[in-house]
């Protein structure tokens, strides 16, 4: 019988030429029918598989002998995507919005480089085939139009409404909330079409919103009943006779090992213990559930574990990675009963060098169940109740003090980057309504359990790297040289230098500069940039070092209950231990083919879960300000970009003023110092400025905050025509010169008014030619989709109809129009973002039959505010670049890399926008998104445990 993998290698072969299925028939000696029949079926699968192609003259041959790339797409809400390719030695391929070919984020495609950069560095490409498709469903507010439907997709990646036949309604009313099944995917200009699988509820209705989150990142609820019988078949306690038949070490006579935890938490995968040895140095014990003792590998629950990847946080719930019976009962360390665990002891000199240290199992019971907040309260406010109540481990906890402090100064010492932004949690009642927003407190406590589980993490890495078991790591690779070349021009606007070259900046040199702009007016903005200049941390089979920890090596060991990748290696671990340090060659050879396929799942999972807890934490912010629309709050920037600067509040909520509430001046965008200069005032807004706001409204529906600055004033009447700032959105034009009255502006496909009568000479960025013009009061453009176009498409070409605004939005540097939206007398739709507010700077989008122009023919919004900004989200993220100790939640970091590609694509020309960081805000040649939000790979908060 022929296998896939013959197949393969015999067309990988250099010699290899196309063949049909005739000759390859010849070639493997297949005479009897049965074979041929199987045969064909093999090449069918394979091909379907993507793994091989079938060219039009018929003949089968392997993608990467036919100039394809095989990978998968990351979406941007803009339009265009990027191709991550398979081969991790290929450099990512941007791909054109009008190149997709229907193709949707997180499909796997295969696609063909059609240009490179003069270096080749950059490059860009179109789809081929699309091998499997991501999204099977969707989530939005469905819109019935009598006769026909169509779902607004809550996930803006998704830029073009899904089409719901009269007979797919299945009872869904306009306004609610509803998850589509994708019947036929997008083609050509037609839109997808689906059915309505299930009813939410309305969009306002309480807790629809946090549900459509989760069915939108198709997270999963219930376990399978399978799984649950499985999990209920887990004991209550241990008995003697298991500790002494696994020959565990026995550490139940240790009455130091503690757990310090969130005070709501109640799966505890964690307890430590501190000693100091009799030649002065200290030995520190880590000691971890032992989680695959329970869930043994490719059992249901094992399977149900890899396929979840992750606990991940919402903002008023947790969805586990294994059921409560596992995670609060026999894997979690409460206190005075009897636990199974893995064990890392240390013993560290005076200098901070591990001179000793053992992996082992272990069988312990921790004393006490201890708080952040109360260990606080012991080593910093010596509260006299909490002295005497644990009088008996105070000396402990002011030895894991005077321990956790030396190691963090020895890491600080060898180079780590450690930021520090400010976190926050969102407050919930039981209705699910946001209350209150609190900031999440890094106090000493925290950090001994951060550098506690950091050790134990390095520690087990570099332990099972040199045993060269196949295992899983943490990696932070190295930022590419161009960003961080354009990083050090940037510092040095501000008169930092940072020692090194390009690749070869020591991030020791980072943290230097960190800590000379500690206390600056500069330091978010650097801090910020820097960030941005680095990559996101990932897993990996193979370790490469973490950058941002300065750290050789390093794994996730710390939190088995929580992270796949934890419970993967600690089964390899307790197996080395078993088998005395060696694995069966077998045993060996099966573990490194699948540990690669374990950390690419994890990284994915862990992507999605970074997201739906940002959308859940974006969603319940603007809950919380919906109340406070017209108060006045201290705030500070934080993002500057070429369409306004997002101001970030106290309680870290962060809005956007946007360039058209600037009313008393024309402010243009400097790009090298990240500011806004005023053209005739020359006042200056950059990051790090302290402004005093209003709330001046907040968009349910796009989770998005308007600011506007107090007692602004307005800019003299007459003093410039056409639009201002850098550019114009098609949702309005701006005011002209002397005589101007207020434009109506047309969108896609429609009919732009009469120039006005002061028209003066275009600006730069404006796309106008020969000046930029509006209507005196000129009519709205008129909607083309209605005509003759088929009920699919017809919302796809139609133009808004709305009233122009005051001011126009202005346009990210580079910004290509969208798609068919420039229209005959007026400026290019540039900025764009989703649906905008008649009167606030825009047109309002219309959704009835046969104007919809709130989509374009290609897909892209046709008008603007900035629910998606300029970087596709639609509010910037919070930068917090904890690497993390490993031991808490995915969403215990405060999100900090945007909703966009990975790589950035900087030599796209003028007829494409460049993928931004956060804001839209982006340096030089594009800056990548930073590596925090993914991996929380320095600090650790466990303030989204199990509930």
């Amino acid at each position: 019988m022929i296998t896939k993998e013959e197949v393969l290698n015999f067309m990988r072969e250099t010699a290899y030429k196309p063949m049909t299925y005739q000759e390859l028939e010849q070639h493997f000696g297949i005479d009897n029918a049965h074979d041929f029949k199987e045969f064909l079926k093999l090449l069918n699968a394979i091909e379907q598989e993507g793994e091989i192609i079938l060219t039009r003259t018929n003949r089968y041959g392997v993608p990467e002998r036919m100039d394809l790339l095989r990978g998968r797409l990351q979406a941007h809400a803009k339009g265009f995507a990027f191709f991550i390719p398979e081969d991790r030695e290929h450099p990512d391929v941007y791909i054109n919005a009008n190149d997709l070919k229907g193709a949707m984020n997180g499909d796997i495609v295969l696609i063909r480089v059609t240009s490179k950069s003069q270096g080749g560095g950059k490059l860009e490409g179109e789809v081929i085939r699309i091998v499997k498709r991501a999204v099977t469903q969707v989530v939005g507010v469905f819109q019935n139009n009598e006769s026909y439907g169509f779902v607004l997709p809550d996930d803006k990646r998704i830029n073009r409404d899904i089409f719901i036949p009269k007979n797919a309604f299945n009872g869904a009313v306009n306004g609610e909330k509803v998850v589509v099944k994708i019947v036929n995917y997008p083609e050509g200009r037609a839109a997808a079409e689906g059915e309505v699988a299930e009813v939410l509820g309305h969009k306002d209705d309480p807790g629809v919103d946090i549900i459509s989150i989760i069915r939108k990142h198709q997270l999963p609820e219930a376990f399978p009943d399978v799984v649950l019988a499985e999990a209920d078949q887990a004991p209550d306690s241990i008995t003697e006779a298991e500790i002494m038949e696994q020959g565990r070490r026995d550490l139940r006579h240790k009455n130091n090992i503690v757990t310090i935890d969130g005070e709501d938490a109640k799966d505890l995968d964690d307890a430590v213990n501190v000693e100091l040895l009799p030649n002065g140095n200290y030995r520190l014990g880590v000691h971890i559930a032992d989680v695959g003792y329970y869930v043994r590998e490719n059992s249901d629950l094992d399977i149900e574990a890899y396929n979840r990847g992750c606990s991940v946080y919402l903002v008023d719930r947790v969805i586990p990675m294994l059921p409560h019976r596992l995670s609060n009962g026999i894997c979690s360390l409460n206190p005075q009963v009897d636990r199974l665990t893995l064990s890392c002891e240390m013993e560290f000199d005076e200098d901070m060098k591990v001179v000793n240290h053992d992996v082992f199992t272990s069988v312990i019971k921790t004393k006490e169940r201890m708080t952040y907040s109360n260990v606080r309260k012991i080593l910093e406010d010596e509260d006299p109740e909490l002295m005497e109540r644990y009088a008996d481990l105070v000396g402990d906890f002011r030895l894991m003090k005077e321990l956790a402090m030396k190691l963090r100064g020895n890491r600080m010492k060898r180079g780590a980057v450690d930021f520090d932004f400010q976190e926050s949690k969102v407050i919930v009642n039981e209705m699910g309504k946001a209350v209150d927003i609190v900031k999440r407190e890094r106090s000493v406590a925290e950090q001994i359990i951060e550098e506690f589980m950091l050790a134990a993490n390095e520690t087990v890495a570099e332990h099972f790297h040199w045993l060269k078991v196949p295992f899983i790591y943490r990696i932070h690779e190295n930022p590419d040289p161009e960003k961080l070349q354009n990083f050090m021009a940037f510092a040095a606007n501000f008169g930092y230098q940072v020692k090194g070259r390009g690749n070869s900046i020591h991030p020791r040199a980072l943290q230097s500069l960190l800590e000379d702009i500690q206390g600056t007016k500069e330091q978010t903005v650097i801090s910020t940039m820097m960030l941005r200049s680095m990559k996101q941390a990932k897993y990996d089979a193979e370790t490469s070092g973490h950058f941002g920890l300065a750290a050789e090596y390093y794994s996730h060991f710390t939190s088995p209950i929580r992270r796949y990748p934890d419970l993967a290696i600690h089964r390899v671990i307790r197996e080395v231990i078993e088998n005395k340090g060696v694995l069966s060659a077998k045993r060996q050879e099966y573990l490194a083919a699948r540990m690669p396929d374990v950390a690419q799942q994890s990284s994915e999972r862990e992507r999605v879960a970074v997201e739906a807890e940002r959308d859940t934490d974006q969603l319940k912010k603007a809950e919380y300000m919906l109340d406070k629309v017209g108060e006045e709050f201290d705030g500070i920037i934080s993002s500057v970009t070429s369409f306004g600067m997002f101001i970030e509040l106290e309680n870290t909520v962060e809005g956007l003023i946007r360039l058209s509430a600037l009313t008393d001046d024309y402010y243009h965008f400097d790009e090298q110092i990240m500011s806004l200069i005023g053209e005739r005032t020359s006042k200056v807004f950059r990051i790090g400025d302290e402004l005093k706001i209003r709330v001046a409204r907040v968009n349910m529906d796009d989770h998005t905050i308007d600011f506007e600055l107090i007692d602004m004033k307005p800019r003299a009447e007459g003093s410039r025509g056409g639009g201002r700032g850098n550019g114009s959105s098609s949702g309005g034009l701006g005011r002209g010169g002397k005589g101007a009255g207020r434009g109506a502006a047309s969108s896609s496909g429609g009919r732009g008014g009469k120039a006005s009568s002061g028209v003066s000479k275009p600006i730069a960025g404006s796309n106008a030619t020969g000046g930029n013009k509006a209507s005196g009061k000129g009519k709205a453009g008129k909607g083309s989709g209605g005509k003759g176009a088929d009920k699919k498409t017809q919302r796809n070409h139609g133009a808004g109809k709305g009233m122009g605004s005051m001011g126009i939005e202005s346009t990210p540097s580079g910004a290509n129009p969208v798609e068919g939206s420039t229209v005959e007398g007026s400026s290019p739709a540039i900025d764009k973002g989703a649906k905008t507010v008649e009167g606030n700077g825009i047109s309002k989008r219309k959704r009835s039959k046969g104007t919809g122009g709130g989509r374009t023919t290609g897909g892209k919004p046709a008008t603007s505010s900035y629910s998606r900004y300029d970087n596709g989200k639609k509010t910037p993220p919070r930068i917090g670049f904890n690497f993390g100790s490993g031991k808490g939640g995915y969403g215990a970091a405060t999100p900090s890399e945007p909703e966009q590609p990975t790589k950035s694509f900087s030599d796209e020309g003028s007829r494409k926008s460049k993928p931004s960081g956060k804001g839209g805000v982006f340096l030089g040649g594009a800056a990548t998104p930073g590596s925090s939000a993914e991996g929380s790979d320095v600090r650790k908060h466990k303030s989204g445990e199990e509930k």
